[in-house]
């Protein structure tokens, strides 16, 4: 079977955009030449690819499960025929997909956007929600940019410590424990707590440093977001131990108060990661560079 790479970058724009005039545009094509690579597409994989809902085409399951895959041997094809062409940043048309924890993309998605926007207009973001389970979307190219605590353990996944904050005490105004002069150990281990966890965990190292110093405390909800948990710390009496910097700008809004941590623990690390196959992608190279600007507000202080 002989097989045209144009039409594996019609099948890609054609899953990107989810419409024939959407991927015509993208191609500079006319539509009726879009509309006939879907037929030539349609008749070589034996699928619909996408099929009428409404107003709307929407993909069919094998479309939505060969997406990310096109997608990557579209850029391979690209590497592979254009490897030393130097990256026009505006011409560049490309989607990125970040999976980075959701505090990360409340303080920092808007400033990678406006950068991203500022130099390579066709560019597009899509941030995904991180799983509750470990994921190999990473390393199938499916993600091209993770960002979060957790140093990624496998050899062919990169990791960069891009910035680091220290966990405070957030509560409510008018908790008891603002009305201390100082939080101690005990007084913290004595009170309710509610986590952040998106695998719905109710400990973690804090209860390890804790049992270290023959205390434990009480947690009594755990939230699969910060966001949601400031909400439950809001209301009452709760407390919430996070990282003081990415919740900076959601504290103030709610109208919280933050108090120090009265134990000794290492600063929460942020890692941006990503899979070596990018490693001299240009164009993933420089979105690693404004992902790395961005994520540093995090470190500071």
């Amino acid at each position: 079977m002989q097989l045209d790479l144009n039409l594996l970058a019609a099948l890609d724009a054609l899953l990107e955009e989810g419409s024939v005039a959407g991927a015509a545009a993208r191609l500079h094509v006319t539509a009726p030449a879009m509309s006939r690579s879907l037929g030539r597409i349609r008749r070589t994989t034996g699928d619909q690819i996408l099929v009428r809902t409404g107003r709307t085409m929407t993909p069919t399951p094998y479309a939505i499960a060969v997406r990310e895959q096109v997608h990557e041997l579209l850029h391979q094809v690209q590497g592979v025929l254009a490897p030393s062409r130097e990256l026009d940043l505006a011409t560049l048309e490309r989607t990125f997909t970040l999976r980075w924890h959701d505090s990360l993309v409340a303080l920092s998605g808007p400033a990678l956007l406006s950068a991203v926007r500022e130099e390579a207009p066709g560019v597009r973001l899509r941030f995904v929600a991180e799983s509750s389970i470990d994921t190999p979307e990473l390393r199938r190219g499916e993600v091209d940019l993770e960002a979060n605590a957790n140093r990624p353990s496998a050899p062919d996944i990169r990791a960069e410590n891009v910035g680091e904050t220290r966990l405070v005490i957030v509560v409510r105004q008018g908790h008891p424990l603002t009305r201390v002069r100082t939080v101690t150990v005990k007084r913290y281990a004595a009170a309710e707590h509610v986590t952040v966890s998106r695998r719905g965990n109710l400990s973690n190292a804090l209860d390890d440093a804790l049992a270290r110093l023959g205390l434990t405390r009480r947690v009594v909800a755990t939230a699969p977001t910060e966001a949601a948990a400031l909400e439950f710390v809001r209301g009452s009496d709760l407390l919430i131990s996070v990282p003081e910097a990415t919740t900076r700008s959601a504290v103030t809004d709610l109208g919280l108060v933050t108090l120090p941590l009265p134990l000794e623990l290492p600063s929460a690390p942020i890692y941006l990661a990503w899979h070596q196959r990018y490693d001299t992608d240009q164009a993933h190279a420089w979105l690693r560079g404004l992902a790395r600007t961005a994520l540093a507000v995090c470190g500071a202080s």
